[in-house]
């Protein structure tokens, strides 16, 4: 008679770790595997099954393999792991939606479901899988699931994860970001959790034992630079009235194939419009400058309706509430005449930068120039 669901989960017989963060879904894969074999047991502790596969045939093989597997017994006793490593046709393709490598599944999940024998362990490991199948949602009754999935940069929000993730794991290292730093460090890795180790571990062995916090100097010098990356930089620069960087970054840009009129559509006008609504917000409903971008986000969930109806959204309809807080941290360095100005000015820019003969690189410059903080 089958066990649970409950019981299952609690015993940890068998395990599965899932999710689009592939470098995540290995990590979190092989350190349980290591927990699960069987210590001492050599070579007959575990049973590793490759679940990269090429076509369905091989994808039935290899299921009908940790079937069998499964159903054997240890040799000489003990316990057992077996492990279907890195399974590649449960996700919406061809091989995953064929009928062969379904009845197989259903075949495999029949076993799981109905309870692993004596001292035998199991763990499933991929990247890619359909949660609208059968089996998927199976294995969330009956097995220890841990999914690890990318972040996704077109929802709003993904900004505050992605930041959260990256102090996180410098904590570990014993690294601490400033804020600036954090921010530039979040946009340039975009959430990927490979990167960030990465990224992570070229600043642990620059900064040595003798400093520990990371600053903006750091993250430009390590982390190699996007043309999204010099983009969001460029804005920053702007909003920072840091004329020289912003016509270095400018430079840059053009270097890289992009146009004047792309890098005012892109970084400048975005940059200015966020830093009119949210100084004009500010001054409107009287609020304070958050301490970090995200923590805007619950300010501005506290304002009325009609108070946000007006704000910049991303693809999704939601309200670009990270780029409106990175605004909200730097809008002290303006007043609402200058930036109403500056909005006139970009408006300008383009007109002449589509109309005129002149050199768009001295259109742009000078349009730059006009960010340069007020005497005195």
């Amino acid at each position: 008679m089958p066990a649970a669901p409950a019981k299952k989960k609690s015993d940890s017989i068998i395990h599965a770790i899932v999710g689009s963060d592939e470098s995540e879904v290995k990590r979190a894969a092989r350190e349980l595997a290591d927990k699960l074999t069987p210590p001492d047991a050599g070579e007959f502790g575990s049973d590793i099954i490759d679940g990269r596969v090429e076509n369905a045939d091989q994808a039935v093989t290899r299921i009908h393999q940790t079937v069998e597997s499964i159903l054997t017994l240890p040799f000489f006793g003990g316990d057992k792991l077996v492990w279907l490593k890195s399974a590649n046709f449960l996700g919406d393709s061809v091989v995953g939606r064929a009928a062969s490598v379904l009845e197989a599944l259903e075949k495999l999940s029949a076993i799981l479901s109905a309870g692993l024998p004596p001292n035998v362990k199991f763990l499933l490991s991929a990247t890619e899988i359909d949660k609208r199948r059968s089996f998927y949602k199976g294995l969330g009754k009956f097995a220890k699931m841990e999914v690890f999935d990318k972040l996704d940069t077109s929802r709003s929000g993904w900004e505050e994860e992605a930041a959260r993730l990256g102090a996180e794991r410098a904590k570990v290292r014993g690294l601490e970001f400033s804020g600036d730093a954090l921010e530039l460090f979040t946009m340039l890795t975009g959430g990927d959790s490979r990167q960030i180790d990465n990224e992570l571990e070229k600043m642990d062995l620059y900064l040595g034992s003798q400093r520990r916090r990371v600053n903006p100097a750091d993250v430009r010098l390590l982390v190699p630079l996007s043309k999204a990356g010099v983009i969001f930089e460029l804005g920053n620069a702007v909003a920072q009235r840091d004329v020289r960087l912003a016509l270095e970054l400018a430079d840059q840009l053009q270097e890289q194939g992009e146009s004047a009129i792309g890098i005012l559509l892109v970084a400048m006008v975005p940059t200015v419009r966020n830093l009119l609504v949210v100084k004009d917000l500010m001054q409107r409903y009287k609020l304070s400058r958050p301490q970090a971008p995200f923590h805007f986000t619950a300010t501005l969930n506290r304002l009325p309706e009609n108070a946000t109806h007006h704000l910049p959204r991303k693809k999704d309809g939601t309200v670009n509430s990270y780029a409106l807080g990175i605004a909200a941290c730097q809008a002290h360095r303006f007043q609402l005449e200058e930036l109403h100005a500056l909005l006139d000015a970009c408006m300008e820019a383009n007109i002449r930068l589509v109309t005129t003969q002149l050199e768009q690189q001295v259109i742009l410059s000078e349009l730059i120039a006009k960010f340069a903080p007020s005497p005195g």
